[in-house]
């Protein structure tokens, strides 16, 4: 198998720190350089046209792109340990977590880098600075989300280390382009949290 992954970019980083957890070996990591437009060649287009990474071809030559399904298909392969759920009240608890730092974390911390940051404005053409700054905003109202739920549990989704972590654990990373640190602006839970999984050996992974 070959995963199609990027430098610095989150959802790559994803899915190469759910690998790490599982110590998942033998899948050749092809890296797409986003800076000179490689995801939109006609050649990897053919295979992902959606032209986003990460992705995963397999053996017989389908492609699986969206992080989470690729997740899905390793937790698949090799479900220890498990970091997706072992049976479906916890599955759905879990993956309720994930999509929601996902939706509410994530998305509005790369919003406002692809929007502000001088370095992303190839990716982003043109930038709309106004909506990066109003999702800069929107980061620090999950911020504190986000407090508040680590200030009463350990982990995203409750007693135990889950993919929910290391999606909150990458954009948490990526929001350092925004200059944002959870520490500094009071999310003491939050940064607690982070520095937990920045101790985990995935974390290195990307």
């Amino acid at each position: 198998m070959k995963l199609y992954t990027a430098t610095r970019a989150p959802n790559p980083r994803r899915v190469l720190m759910f690998m790490a957890e599982k110590a998942i070996s033998g899948i050749e990591l092809v890296t797409i350089d986003l800076n000179t437009g490689e995801h939109k060649a006609a050649a990897y287009r053919a295979k992902v046209p959606a032209a986003r990474v990460p992705a995963l071809e397999l053996d017989d030559g389908r492609v699986l792109s969206e992080t989470r399904a690729i997740c899905t298909y390793l937790e698949g392969l090799h479900p220890e340990p498990n970091l997706m759920g072992v049976d479906f009240e916890e599955r759905a608890f879990i993956e309720m977590h994930d999509r929601r730092v996902e939706w509410y974390w994530m998305l509005p911390i790369a919003n406002c880098v692809r929007h502000t940051h001088p370095g992303l404005a190839v990716l982003e053409h043109p930038q709309f600075e106004d909506f990066g700054r109003s999702q800069g905003e929107k980061v620090r109202d999950s911020a504190r989300q986000l407090d508040t739920l680590l200030a009463r549990q350990p982990w995203i989704a409750g007693e135990r280390f889950t993919i929910a972590d290391i999606t909150a654990f990458c954009a948490t990373e990526f929001a350092k382009l925004m200059k944002f640190n959870a520490g500094a602006e009071g999310y003491t839970a939050l940064q607690a949290w982070r520095d937990r999984v920045a101790a985990r050996e995935s974390a290195r992974a990307g």
